[in-house]
Protein backbone atom coordinates (compact mmCIF):
# COMPACT_ATOMS: atom_id res chain seq x y z
CA UNK A 1 0.00 0.00 0.00
CA UNK A 2 2.91 2.57 0.93
CA UNK A 3 4.76 1.74 -2.64
CA UNK A 4 1.33 2.32 -4.23
CA UNK A 5 0.52 5.60 -2.51
CA UNK A 6 4.51 6.75 -3.58
CA UNK A 7 3.79 6.18 -7.05
CA UNK A 8 0.48 7.94 -6.89
CA UNK A 9 2.26 11.10 -5.46
CA UNK A 10 4.75 10.60 -8.42
CA UNK A 11 2.43 10.68 -10.95
CA UNK A 12 1.07 14.25 -9.50
CA UNK A 13 4.62 15.59 -9.13
CA UNK A 14 5.08 14.70 -13.00
CA UNK A 15 1.69 16.42 -13.98
CA UNK A 16 2.24 19.41 -11.51
CA UNK A 17 4.22 21.66 -14.48
CA UNK A 18 1.68 21.29 -17.04
CA UNK A 19 -0.61 22.36 -14.20
CA UNK A 20 0.54 24.96 -13.27
CA UNK A 21 1.75 26.24 -16.56
CA UNK A 22 -1.80 25.73 -17.67
CA UNK A 23 -3.47 27.56 -14.61
CA UNK A 24 -1.28 30.40 -14.76
CA UNK A 25 -1.59 31.20 -18.41
CA UNK A 26 -5.54 29.66 -19.24
CA UNK A 27 -7.42 29.44 -16.36
CA UNK A 28 -6.08 32.70 -14.33
CA UNK A 29 -6.18 35.27 -17.04
CA UNK A 30 -9.76 34.05 -17.70
CA UNK A 31 -11.16 35.12 -14.74
CA UNK A 32 -8.81 37.86 -14.19
CA UNK A 33 -10.01 39.23 -17.61
CA UNK A 34 -13.66 39.11 -16.21
CA UNK A 35 -12.92 40.88 -13.11
CA UNK A 36 -11.33 43.56 -15.54
CA UNK A 37 -14.24 43.83 -18.03
CA UNK A 38 -16.13 45.60 -15.17
CA UNK A 39 -13.88 48.38 -14.85
CA UNK A 40 -13.07 51.72 -16.74
CA UNK A 41 -9.19 51.44 -17.03
CA UNK A 42 -5.98 52.93 -19.48
CA UNK A 43 -3.40 50.51 -17.53
CA UNK A 44 -1.90 54.11 -15.99
CA UNK A 45 -4.20 55.70 -13.99
CA UNK A 46 -6.65 53.92 -11.08
CA UNK A 47 -9.64 51.25 -12.47
CA UNK A 48 -13.06 52.95 -11.72
CA UNK A 49 -15.30 50.16 -11.06
CA UNK A 50 -18.17 50.62 -13.86
CA UNK A 51 -20.00 47.57 -13.26
CA UNK A 52 -21.55 46.22 -16.50
CA UNK A 53 -20.83 49.24 -17.93
CA UNK A 54 -18.65 47.82 -20.73
CA UNK A 55 -20.85 45.48 -21.76
CA UNK A 56 -23.58 48.07 -21.98
CA UNK A 57 -21.44 49.91 -24.32
CA UNK A 58 -20.43 46.80 -25.76
CA UNK A 59 -23.86 45.86 -27.13
CA UNK A 60 -24.81 48.90 -28.17
CA UNK A 61 -21.75 49.55 -30.19
CA UNK A 62 -22.53 49.10 -34.21
CA UNK A 63 -19.16 48.81 -35.01
CA UNK A 64 -18.87 45.85 -32.60
CA UNK A 65 -22.04 44.14 -34.24
CA UNK A 66 -20.12 44.53 -37.60
CA UNK A 67 -17.07 42.95 -36.31
CA UNK A 68 -18.85 40.53 -35.29
CA UNK A 69 -20.30 39.75 -38.20
CA UNK A 70 -17.44 39.72 -40.00
CA UNK A 71 -15.75 37.48 -37.69
CA UNK A 72 -18.48 34.96 -38.33
CA UNK A 73 -18.62 35.64 -42.29
CA UNK A 74 -14.62 34.80 -42.32
CA UNK A 75 -15.48 31.19 -40.05
CA UNK A 76 -18.39 30.43 -42.10
CA UNK A 77 -16.72 30.57 -45.44
CA UNK A 78 -12.79 29.41 -44.43
CA UNK A 79 -13.65 26.17 -42.26
CA UNK A 80 -15.82 24.27 -44.84
CA UNK A 81 -13.49 25.32 -47.86
CA UNK A 82 -10.39 24.31 -45.75
CA UNK A 83 -11.75 21.03 -44.71
CA UNK A 84 -13.03 20.26 -48.27
CA UNK A 85 -10.12 21.44 -50.20
CA UNK A 86 -7.91 19.37 -47.52
CA UNK A 87 -9.53 16.19 -47.95
CA UNK A 88 -9.55 16.69 -51.85
CA UNK A 89 -5.57 17.06 -51.31
CA UNK A 90 -5.45 14.06 -48.52
CA UNK A 91 -7.28 11.78 -51.24
CA UNK A 92 -4.69 12.68 -53.80
CA UNK A 93 -1.67 12.06 -51.69
CA UNK A 94 -3.04 8.89 -50.35
CA UNK A 95 -2.13 7.05 -53.86
CA UNK A 96 0.72 5.13 -54.64
CA UNK A 97 2.98 8.54 -56.71
CA UNK A 98 6.43 8.85 -56.73
CA UNK A 99 7.40 11.68 -54.62
CA UNK A 100 5.04 11.30 -52.28
CA UNK A 101 7.27 12.55 -49.61
CA UNK A 102 8.58 15.54 -51.42
CA UNK A 103 4.66 16.64 -52.06
CA UNK A 104 3.59 16.61 -48.55
CA UNK A 105 6.60 18.97 -47.62
CA UNK A 106 5.65 21.03 -50.21
CA UNK A 107 2.11 21.51 -48.77
CA UNK A 108 3.41 21.48 -44.84
CA UNK A 109 5.57 24.17 -45.87
CA UNK A 110 3.16 27.57 -45.39
CA UNK A 111 2.24 26.30 -42.29
CA UNK A 112 5.28 26.87 -40.41
CA UNK A 113 6.13 29.88 -42.47
CA UNK A 114 5.64 32.99 -40.42
CA UNK A 115 1.74 34.46 -41.00
CA UNK A 116 3.69 37.88 -41.00
CA UNK A 117 5.70 36.61 -44.10
CA UNK A 118 3.03 35.15 -45.69
CA UNK A 119 0.79 38.22 -45.51
CA UNK A 120 3.78 40.23 -46.77
CA UNK A 121 3.99 38.07 -50.05
CA UNK A 122 0.30 38.14 -50.45
CA UNK A 123 -0.14 41.82 -50.31
CA UNK A 124 2.16 41.62 -53.71
CA UNK A 125 0.32 38.64 -55.07
CA UNK A 126 -3.00 41.11 -54.68
CA UNK A 127 -1.10 44.53 -55.40
CA UNK A 128 -3.60 46.26 -58.26
CA UNK A 129 -0.85 47.25 -60.47
CA UNK A 130 1.46 44.92 -60.72
CA UNK A 131 0.52 41.84 -57.88
CA UNK A 132 0.97 38.31 -59.76
CA UNK A 133 -3.42 37.47 -59.66
CA UNK A 134 -4.35 40.03 -61.55
CA UNK A 135 -1.36 39.26 -64.37
CA UNK A 136 -2.83 35.82 -64.12
CA UNK A 137 -6.43 37.20 -64.71
CA UNK A 138 -5.30 39.33 -67.06
CA UNK A 139 -4.85 36.08 -69.72
CA UNK A 140 -7.91 35.62 -69.54
CA UNK A 141 -8.98 39.05 -70.16
CA UNK A 142 -10.37 39.50 -67.00
CA UNK A 143 -10.40 43.00 -65.51
CA UNK A 144 -7.77 43.79 -62.78
CA UNK A 145 -9.15 44.08 -59.08
CA UNK A 146 -7.95 46.18 -56.25
CA UNK A 147 -8.69 43.21 -53.85
CA UNK A 148 -7.52 44.48 -50.48
CA UNK A 149 -9.10 47.93 -51.41
CA UNK A 150 -12.42 46.81 -52.38
CA UNK A 151 -14.96 46.16 -49.38
CA UNK A 152 -16.34 43.37 -51.81
CA UNK A 153 -12.94 41.26 -51.86
CA UNK A 154 -10.90 42.38 -49.03
CA UNK A 155 -12.95 39.44 -46.93
CA UNK A 156 -12.68 37.16 -49.89
CA UNK A 157 -9.14 37.35 -50.43
CA UNK A 158 -8.13 37.47 -46.51
CA UNK A 159 -10.23 33.82 -46.31
CA UNK A 160 -8.35 32.52 -49.34
CA UNK A 161 -5.02 33.32 -48.02
CA UNK A 162 -6.13 32.03 -45.05
CA UNK A 163 -6.89 28.46 -46.25
CA UNK A 164 -4.07 28.11 -48.22
CA UNK A 165 -1.67 29.05 -45.45
CA UNK A 166 -3.48 26.56 -42.78
CA UNK A 167 -4.13 23.56 -45.86
CA UNK A 168 -1.01 21.73 -44.74
CA UNK A 169 -1.87 21.05 -41.69
CA UNK A 170 -5.55 19.68 -42.11
CA UNK A 171 -4.14 17.50 -44.75
CA UNK A 172 -1.54 15.70 -42.92
CA UNK A 173 -4.38 15.09 -40.25
CA UNK A 174 -6.87 13.73 -43.10
CA UNK A 175 -3.76 11.86 -44.61
CA UNK A 176 -3.55 10.29 -41.18
CA UNK A 177 -6.88 9.36 -40.72
CA UNK A 178 -6.90 8.09 -44.45
CA UNK A 179 -4.25 5.34 -43.42
CA UNK A 180 -6.60 4.35 -40.62
CA UNK A 181 -9.04 3.02 -43.08
CA UNK A 182 -8.73 -0.70 -43.46
CA UNK A 183 -7.96 -1.79 -46.70
CA UNK A 184 -10.06 -5.08 -46.75
CA UNK A 185 -12.93 -2.77 -47.17
CA UNK A 186 -12.13 -0.92 -50.61
CA UNK A 187 -11.39 -4.29 -51.82
CA UNK A 188 -14.83 -5.77 -50.35
CA UNK A 189 -16.59 -3.18 -52.08
CA UNK A 190 -14.61 -2.96 -55.27
CA UNK A 191 -15.56 -6.50 -55.82
CA UNK A 192 -19.66 -5.58 -54.95
CA UNK A 193 -19.22 -3.18 -57.59
CA UNK A 194 -19.28 0.09 -55.74
CA UNK A 195 -18.33 2.97 -57.76
CA UNK A 196 -15.51 5.26 -56.27
CA UNK A 197 -18.26 8.21 -54.87
CA UNK A 198 -19.91 4.91 -53.60
CA UNK A 199 -16.70 3.60 -52.08
CA UNK A 200 -16.15 7.54 -50.56
CA UNK A 201 -19.70 7.92 -49.66
CA UNK A 202 -20.58 5.06 -47.68
CA UNK A 203 -16.79 4.10 -46.61
CA UNK A 204 -14.36 6.93 -46.36
CA UNK A 205 -16.86 9.54 -45.26
CA UNK A 206 -18.45 7.75 -42.71
CA UNK A 207 -14.53 6.35 -41.29
CA UNK A 208 -12.90 9.81 -41.53
CA UNK A 209 -15.84 11.80 -39.24
CA UNK A 210 -13.71 11.74 -36.00
CA UNK A 211 -11.20 13.65 -38.48
CA UNK A 212 -12.83 15.63 -39.74
CA UNK A 213 -14.96 16.49 -36.21
CA UNK A 214 -11.79 17.47 -34.84
CA UNK A 215 -10.33 19.53 -37.80
CA UNK A 216 -13.67 21.41 -38.06
CA UNK A 217 -14.45 22.22 -33.98
CA UNK A 218 -10.10 22.84 -34.50
CA UNK A 219 -10.75 24.88 -37.27
CA UNK A 220 -13.53 26.94 -35.94
CA UNK A 221 -12.23 27.89 -32.90
CA UNK A 222 -8.81 29.50 -35.20
CA UNK A 223 -11.24 31.35 -37.42
CA UNK A 224 -12.31 33.30 -34.41
CA UNK A 225 -9.51 34.43 -33.15
CA UNK A 226 -8.56 35.56 -36.85
CA UNK A 227 -6.49 38.44 -36.46
CA UNK A 228 -2.85 38.93 -38.15
CA UNK A 229 -4.10 38.46 -41.59
CA UNK A 230 -6.15 41.43 -40.43
CA UNK A 231 -3.59 43.25 -38.91
CA UNK A 232 -1.33 42.74 -42.00
CA UNK A 233 -2.98 43.22 -45.18
CA UNK A 234 -5.81 45.31 -44.12
CA UNK A 235 -4.54 47.90 -41.49
CA UNK A 236 -7.69 50.29 -39.90
CA UNK A 237 -9.85 47.03 -40.86
CA UNK A 238 -9.56 47.57 -44.64
CA UNK A 239 -12.54 49.37 -46.73
CA UNK A 240 -15.37 50.69 -44.85
CA UNK A 241 -14.13 48.38 -42.08
CA UNK A 242 -15.23 45.18 -44.20
CA UNK A 243 -12.26 43.00 -42.40
CA UNK A 244 -13.09 44.63 -39.07
CA UNK A 245 -13.00 41.12 -36.58
CA UNK A 246 -13.68 41.53 -32.76
CA UNK A 247 -10.08 40.29 -32.17
CA UNK A 248 -8.63 43.13 -34.03
CA UNK A 249 -11.62 45.63 -32.99
CA UNK A 250 -10.54 44.72 -29.43
CA UNK A 251 -6.74 45.02 -30.47
CA UNK A 252 -7.64 48.55 -30.99
CA UNK A 253 -9.54 49.29 -28.31
CA UNK A 254 -7.08 48.31 -25.74
CA UNK A 255 -3.58 49.12 -27.68
CA UNK A 256 -4.79 52.20 -29.32
CA UNK A 257 -7.60 53.61 -27.47
CA UNK A 258 -6.42 52.74 -24.22
CA UNK A 259 -10.00 51.35 -22.93
CA UNK A 260 -8.89 47.92 -21.47
CA UNK A 261 -12.02 47.50 -19.30
CA UNK A 262 -14.15 47.59 -22.37
CA UNK A 263 -11.53 45.41 -24.61
CA UNK A 264 -11.66 42.74 -21.63
CA UNK A 265 -15.22 42.81 -22.27
CA UNK A 266 -15.25 42.20 -25.75
CA UNK A 267 -12.91 39.48 -25.14
CA UNK A 268 -14.78 37.75 -22.82
CA UNK A 269 -17.77 37.80 -25.27
CA UNK A 270 -15.76 36.30 -27.33
CA UNK A 271 -14.50 33.70 -25.25
CA UNK A 272 -18.26 32.52 -24.67
CA UNK A 273 -19.02 32.85 -28.12
CA UNK A 274 -16.06 30.32 -28.92
CA UNK A 275 -17.26 28.53 -25.80
CA UNK A 276 -20.84 28.15 -26.97
CA UNK A 277 -19.75 26.96 -30.40
CA UNK A 278 -17.29 24.42 -28.97
CA UNK A 279 -19.92 23.03 -26.31
CA UNK A 280 -22.41 22.93 -29.42
CA UNK A 281 -20.08 20.92 -31.76
CA UNK A 282 -19.61 18.95 -28.43
CA UNK A 283 -23.16 17.98 -27.48
CA UNK A 284 -24.86 18.05 -30.83
CA UNK A 285 -22.02 17.11 -33.65
CA UNK A 286 -20.29 14.89 -32.26
CA UNK A 287 -23.22 12.56 -31.62
CA UNK A 288 -22.79 11.91 -35.64
CA UNK A 289 -19.37 10.65 -35.84
CA UNK A 290 -18.49 7.15 -36.28
CA UNK A 291 -15.53 6.27 -34.10
CA UNK A 292 -16.03 2.92 -34.50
Amino acid sequence: MANKRKKDWGAYLYLMPTVVILVAFHVLPIFYSLAVSFYEWDLIGQPEYVGVGNYSRLFDDPMFYKSLWNTVYYAAVSVPLSILFSLIIAMLLNNPISAIGLYRTIYFIPVITSINAVAIVWNFIYHPDFGLLNKILAIFSIDPRAWLQDPAWAMPAIIFMSVWKGLGHNVIIFLAGLQNIPRHLYEAARIDGASRWQQFRHITWPLLSPTTFFIFTISTIGSFQVFSQVYMMTPRGGPLKSTMVVVYYLYRKAFEQFEFGYALAAAFVLFMIIFACTLFNKLYLEKKVHYS
